[in-house]
């Protein structure tokens, strides 16, 4: 099987001291990305950490077809206790970064520890120097690029960095690559700000050898050549629909579509792009450089989920204001869904929906933390009962789109991640929208059969951000070719995904997760059946746990 190739490097940013480790057999067993850091951060973090203690470790890690030149694999992943949600979590973002962490040479770093004075990590294949950075202390995503390129001749796309929010310990701060791509969900951010580390750097020469397979080239012209509307609009391209078939959450969920959707969909944003934007190697080029002329604004997006939070969620319906809010969560680094729906609330209790002024000044303030911005840091499912309004998260993260009132089978995909309510978990939307073909679309309504699906779905998109492969390859990566693309086996493939789930809900569980966190704040038919379904089919007890004997002991003081 094909996996991701070298040692795991550790950096304690509180002893400044390094050192590298042999893991060859996680590599043989985890792939790489999402999998390599679940194993690490179950083995290696005590179960009871605070997510802000220096205990807690970043484990960021790239995968095999990082070393390839296929199109969908510019992406990395990075794994941690979150301090949004309370549990083991991955985040997983594209650009250009992960080919520069390759070529330093590891499978995986490490950031432990704590540091008294704010530094900039640089990791390259000739070892690992720490700066002291307190010129950049509340810097901006461009201001620290524009530092480490006039003081280290270094590019964006080399760079890991938080913004404000993250030194302000904002629950829902973003890792930003590239200035504009994020380790959106979770508050990875934050962990990196509670260990005073306002940038990672990567690069070198030394990117070891993984014979992939021919088929990945085909997969590279098809991407190349492809017609796909997403070429042009991104996920956005989705806007339309959803709202059409009432999957679009509007007014902070309290409606199912909006009125205002043209302003800010597809088309729309289609309108601004000025030019192709892409990942590493990627000839699907789905981004979104988007200008508008009239103000100056330029930023990358928005994307559909940033459309639904700071747009239908908000009452907005002009995509420049929308553009605003994306450039200003990039800039101070903070997941645009989160902090979307967490304004989303706050215009709720204050009856302001539609105020994009109110909107804008309410973004800086929670990534400064001032006057009700210091409330709404801490995310909706912390701060709710002060603004009296519903509870719109699964253990502690906000809503991305895509409804589950409407589309069934997401709103228990909704339920069972591990990482909260999150759509790319199980993208289970995608089935019952349908946007596959009909061999493999399921009906929107009725959770009948789900249970099963849900969980091999989760377990192929654990494959795909070991891997590390886009989630918007799934028109041109089917099962075969991704089995072909690793040189296993598939029904292997879907064994490692099951482990890798397994040990996430393993570690949550000794933090205290179980059945009742797998909950949602809206009924669905038959709900409670499917979850013991989904239990079942994973050999999960009833209760949401993982039995004793299928996860191997856990000892982080042997390190």
């Amino acid at each position: 099987m094909n996996h991701a190739v070298g040692p795991l490097l550790t950096v304690d940013v509180g002893t400044r001291e390094t050192r590298t480790t042999d893991v060859d057999d996680v590599l043989e067993s985890f792939i790489g990305g999402r999998g390599v850091g679940t194993k690490l951060a179950h083995d290696r973090v005590p179960f009871d950490v605070d997510p802000f203690a220096p205990e807690n470790s970043l484990f960021f890690a790239t995968g095999p077809m990082q070393l390839s030149q296929m199109s969908f694999t510019g992406r990395m992943s990075c794994t941690g206790v979150s301090p949004l949600t309370g549990g083991l979590l991955s985040s997983n973002a594209g650009g250009f970064m992960s080919r520069n962490f390759a070529g330093a040479g590891y499978a995986a770093v490490e950031v432990t520890g704590q540091s008294d004075e704010l530094l900039a990590i640089h990791v390259t294949d000739e070892g690992v120097e720490f700066e002291e950075v307190s010129s950049l202390e509340g810097a901006t995503t461009s201001e620290v690029s524009a530092y480490m390129q006039d003081t280290h001749d270094l590019e964006e796309d080399q760079i890991a960095c938080i913004g404000p929010a993250g030194e302000n310990l904002v629950r829902f701060a973003s890792i930003m690559t590239t200035e504009t791509r994020a380790f959106g969900r979770g508050g990875l951010g934050a962990v990196l700000g509670s260990k005073h580390v306002k940038a990672i750097t990567f690069g070198g020469d030394a990117s070891p050898e993984v014979t992939i397979p021919d088929v990945q080239m085909d997969v590279h012209r098809e991407a190349a050549t492809s017609d796909h509307i997403m070429r042009r609009q991104g996920t956005t391209s989705v806007t339309s629909y959803a709202n059409h078939v009432e999957a679009l959450p509007t007014r902070y969920f309290s409606e199912l579509s909006f009125e205002g959707a043209d302003g800010i969909g597809g088309d729309a944003v289609e309108e601004k792009k000025y030019k192709k934007g892409t990942c590493s190697a990627c000839a699907f080029a789905c981004k979104l450089p988007t200008k508008d002329e009239e103000s100056g604004l330029e930023t990358e997006g928005p994307e559909y989920e940033t459309v639904m939070a700071f747009g239908s969620n908000a009452g907005i319906d002009d995509v420049v204001d929308v553009m605003q809010s994306n450039e200003l969560c990039d800039e101070y680094g903070m997941d645009t869904i989160s902090c979307g729906d967490v304004v989303s609330a706050y215009l709720a209790s204050e009856n302001e929906f539609g105020n994009a002024e109110l909107v804008h000044e309410t973004v800086e303030k929670i990534a400064m933390r001032e006057g009700i911005g210091d409330t709404l840091a801490e995310g909706v499912a912390r701060c709710h009962e002060e603004l009296g309004v519903e509870n719109w998260s699964v253990k502690g993260m906000e809503f991305s789109a895509h409804d589950g009132r409407t589309l069934n089978g997401q709103g228990l995909a909704f339920a069972t991640s591990n990482r909260g309510a999150d759509h790319m978990y199980a993208e289970f939307y995608a089935l019952e929208y349908p946007l596959v073909g009909k061999d493999q679309a399921l009906p929107k309504e009725g959770l009948e059969g789900k249970g099963p699906k849900v969980a091999e779905k989760e377990n192929h998109n654990a494959v795909l951000d070991s891997a590390v492969i886009c989630k918007f390859s799934r028109d041109f990566v089917d099962d075969e070719t991704l089995a072909a693309l690793l040189a296993a086996d598939y029904d292997d493939l879907l064994a490692i995904g099951a482990r890798i789930v397994e040990l996430e809900r393993h570690f949550n569980n000794q933090r205290g997760f179980d059945r009742e966190d797998d909950t949602l704040p809206y009924d669905l038919p038959d709900f409670d059946t499917a979850l013991s379904e989904y239990y079942e089919a994973r050999g999960w007890n009833d209760d949401g746990t993982v039995p004793d004997d299928h996860v191997a002991g856990h000892t982080p003081a042997d390190d």
